[in-house]
């Protein structure tokens, strides 16, 4: 018998760290060091916080590389990175830096920002909170899944994927313990990409999801 799921919610503190850039170099080098945390700030950070600026830049070192630097082929390219195809956060890491050293090489100079418009390096720590909701079997989940809020989806969809041993996420490390019954939820949650959407587009992805696999209804 599967433990019930346990629904969480979280937030997102961001904590200063002091590191700084005002241009492309020392952006490349803070990033050889900074802690893993910082990577995942200026990547997922933005999505639990409402967004000002251009929605094609998903995350902040390609949208400082525009804004700041007036970089648009190294904005382009940083905003082309997809943090979820990216196993570890240190493989996130070596692909930024590669982007990075790759633009470097191939620029006559080095690009700067303006004093007022550095680069400041901020680490999330993540605040988990219990629901006390409970959750016995699939067809609940997606009964329950329009009504979560948007910390929960960000809790259990993404952040998820880097607490499981499997790197799935919550929602389908557990429908896999029902075995073939959920395979095609779980084959379907799977082809989601979390990151180039809103958490409220992203909840309505996998709302469809659980519609279009009618066998999560017959598992109770």
């Amino acid at each position: 018998m599967l433990e019930p799921f346990a629904v969480k919610d979280c937030a997102l503190i961001a904590i200063g760290t002091g590191e700084r850039a005002q241009n492309l170099r020392e952006l490349r080098d803070r990033l050889l060091t900074t802690h893993p945390a910082c990577i995942y700030h200026h990547f997922w950070g933005g999505l639990l916080r409402p967004l000002f600026d251009d929605p094609e830049y998903q995350n902040e070192f390609a949208g400082w590389a525009w804004h700041g630097l007036r970089d648009a082929r190294l904005a382009e390219k940083l905003a082309l990175i997809d943090p979820s195809q990216c196993p570890t956060l240190d493989d996130l890491r070596r692909e930024l830096v590669e982007v990075i050293e790759e633009r470097l090489d191939e620029s006559e100079f080095i690009p700067w920002a303006k004093t007022n418009q550095q680069f400041h390096f901020v680490r999330s720590q993540i605040v988990v909170f219990d629901t006390n909701l409970r959750i016995e079997h699939p067809e609940a989940l997606g009964e329950l899944l329009p009504r979560l809020s948007v910390g929960s989806i960000f809790y259990h969809f993404i952040d998820g994927r880097r607490r499981t041993a499997s790197r799935k996420d919550d929602f389908s490390e557990w429908l896999s313990g029902f075995g073939e019954s959920c395979a095609g939820v779980v084959e379907r949650l799977s082809a989601v990409d979390p990151y180039f959407s809103s958490l409220t587009e992203l909840r309505r992805e996998l709302e469809a999801v659980f519609r279009s696999c009618p066998a999560v209804e017959q598992t109770s």
